[in-house]
């Protein structure tokens, strides 16, 4: 394992990497795997995964997290950056027969010391849910497989919501589930609720309440991975036919749709504050979709292969400006952070305290970036940062501002609307406030605009109204869009700590044989064993996903690669000696997984060996 500089092998393993912020860290003792920590034979085997749940106990070490290897699941105490994992102790391991866990999540709602609700699923199409503090299976669900016989792709917990679930299928289908309700002992019978282009919704015909809910069937082929929006209204489908699909939830209405660059898309994720989705896929770009747009606004090179999953770091973010530290409102330990961090760059705890407010009507310049993050088949992590050029290609960057009131996602700016700023506060006390987009109106000064060395995309709609036009917008949000069930959810997730920006951007001049490249499709031997199937599939929605593919290059739907700027990573690591499975980032460190059954932690700049903020316990000594 060599550190990061330690040479020029191409395969040498990363166990740091350096970011504006600083340097990120792998801790070797914090990482998690099997008991006998010997790498798994991956071949064959559905993807590792991890869940995390904060139990709120007193002991300040409430985080628990779960990960499945094979037909093993594991359930632990997490104590990421503050001591060394203790692998001979599981809270819980299960050994199943006959059908191997795929996917699984925790209900935040419901967790107490005592009690934690955990949903599985599994490659023969059941759900468990067990609780594995209190070692009880509690339910089995689809359990005859009367439902669904295809694997269960991805499972989680309605938003808001004790006892609602959803379950994705590789079939191409989602179930609404309620715990409370049995599954029924012959096949269901649907009543068709609501249909649209490509997708359809059931409801389930029964004298008695009983399961499924609803069913919903979407595009073509299997139906990879869902997330549901920060406020729980909106629901981000990413499906192997190549379309992001984003619905209401409720009304169960189609918003909006994507197509890839090429093949399905694997995985997707939504921005904290709702106003962006990013998907990645098979054809080993990351593509970043604006929700009130409904337009792909930039795409991200820099895997060599499929890309497995993505996630926004809700952690970190950059607000710039001109003030002096005064004008920053939190505790004293935020304070010196900033100071540390140097003088016009705020930083902003999710956990309790926001920018002042002062910031938003003094005028002054403000630029907001978003970070996230992307691991792949290729073993290498990638962190990319969307910032304003990219977010407002057609407005000065001196001129455009932040308005840091409180934000509400559940009212993103109207489409056609000129967006020209972004709220990044947080929501304590759990109401929505509007969310503000503004122009500026002062005179153009050349000096100030944006420098024709950036990227601009002349393809891009442009707004009605020229860049120094005097015509600020106030989107509102209706009344009716907010609920405490949106702002329960959302209250920590907008708010994140701050660091600077920067992102290599260049716009993409003609790269259309760049899949012609040697990719490492085959690198891992999990996929070798899957080649066949992964044919098949390939070979049966192959005439169906050229004519769509010949049909949507070039529209909004997927516009060529010259009509957007492309993002290059700030990091791209080799991380792993097999594919990755997992990236989350948490409030002091990012975790990774890979197909050998290891779960890594890579501490946050100056976190390491330093106990969380929340937590009284004394500073342990720093992991080496």
């Amino acid at each position: 394992m060599a550190a990061e500089g330690g040479g020029k092998e191409m395969n040498e393993i990363k166990t740091q990497f350096t970011t504006r912020e600083g340097v990120y860290k792998l801790l070797t003792h914090s990482e998690y795997s099997r008991p006998n920590r010997v790498p798994f034979n991956s071949q064959g085997s559905n993807p590792v995964k991890v869940s995390f749940v904060n139990v709120n106990d007193q002991s300040g070490n409430g985080d628990r997290i779960c990960f499945n290897v094979g037909r093993e699941l594991y359930f632990y105490i997490y104590k990421g950056v503050r001591k060394a994992a203790d692998l001979s102790k599981p809270i819980d391991k299960r050994i199943y027969k006959g059908t191997q866990p795929t996917c699984h999540d925790f209900n935040p709602l419901t967790a107490t010391a005592e009690s934690v609700s955990l949903l599985v699923g599994f490659s023969a199409g059941q759900v468990q849910l067990i609780d594995p503090i209190k070692k009880e299976t509690s339910k089995l669900f689809n359990e005859e497989r009367l439902i669904d016989k295809s694997r269960v792709t991805c499972v989680r917990w309605v938003p808001g919501s004790e006892s609602l679930f959803l379950v994705a299928h590789s079939s191409g289908s989602m179930y609404l589930y309620n715990v409370e309700h049995t599954c029924g002992t012959t096949p269901p019978h649907y009543q068709l609720l609501k249909q649209g282009d490509n997708y359809a919704v059931h409801t389930c015909k029964s004298k008695s309440a009983r399961n499924p809910l609803l069913r919903w069937t979407v595009g073509e082929g299997a139906l990879n991975e869902f997330a549901f929006s920060p406020d729980g209204k909106f629901l981000a489908c990413a499906s192997q036919d190549g379309f992001l699909r984003v619905f209401g939830f409720d009304a169960a209405e189609l918003h909006g749709t994507m197509k890839s660059y090429f093949g399905g898309l694997l995985c997707v994720c939504w921005s904290p504050d709702g106003r962006y989705i990013v998907a990645g896929g098979e054809d080993d770009l990351v593509t970043v979709w604006s929700f009130s747009d409904c337009r792909v606004i930039a795409r991200g090179h820099g895997h060599k292969s499929w890309v497995s999953v993505v996630a926004f770091d809700h952690c970190t973010t950059s607000v710039e400006d001109g003030d002096p530290p005064a004008e920053f409102s939190g505790s004293d330990e935020d304070f010196h952070e900033q100071i540390h961090f140097g003088g016009g760059r705020d930083r902003a705890n999710s956990a309790h305290s926001r920018l002042s407010k002062r910031n938003s009507t003094d005028g002054r310049p403000v630029s907001v970036t978003y970070r996230f993050g992307s691991v792949g088949q290729d073993t290498q992590l990638c962190l990319w940062d969307l910032t304003e050029d990219i977010l407002f290609p057609h407005l000065p960057l001196s001129r455009t501002r932040t308005h840091t009131n409180v934000m509400s996602a559940t009212s993103p700016p109207v489409t056609g609307q000129a967006t020209t700023a972004i709220t990044t506060t947080s929501n304590p006390s759990g109401t929505n406030g509007n969310s503000s987009v503004s122009s500026s109106s002062s005179s153009g000064n050349p000096a100030n605009s944006l420098p024709s060395t950036l990227p601009r995309s002349n393809s891009l709609p442009h707004s009605s109204n020229p860049a120094g036009g005097s015509t600020p917008n106030s989107h509102t949000g209706s009344s009716s869009n907010s609920s405490a069930k949106g702002s329960s959810i959302i209250d920590s997730a907008f708010i994140a700590t701050g660091v600077s920006k920067f992102a290599t951007l260049s716009l993409h001049d003609s790269r259309k044989e760049r899949h012609e490249k040697d990719h490492k499709r085959n690198h891992s031997m999990g996929h070798i064993s899957s080649k066949s199937s992964d044919k098949l599939n390939q070979l049966s929605s192959s005439r169906t996903a050229k004519a769509d593919a010949a049909k949507t290059l070039g529209t909004t739907l997927c516009p060529r690669m010259e009509d957007v700027p492309l993002l290059e990573p700030l990091v791209c690591k080799k991380i792993a000696h097999e594919r990755l499975t997992v990236l989350i980032f948490l409030e002091d460190c990012l975790v990774t997984a890979c197909q050998e059954g290891f779960i890594c932690t890579w501490a946050r700049p100056g976190k390491v060996g330093l106990l969380s903020s929340q937590t009284t316990r004394p500073t342990l000594p720093v992991e080496q």
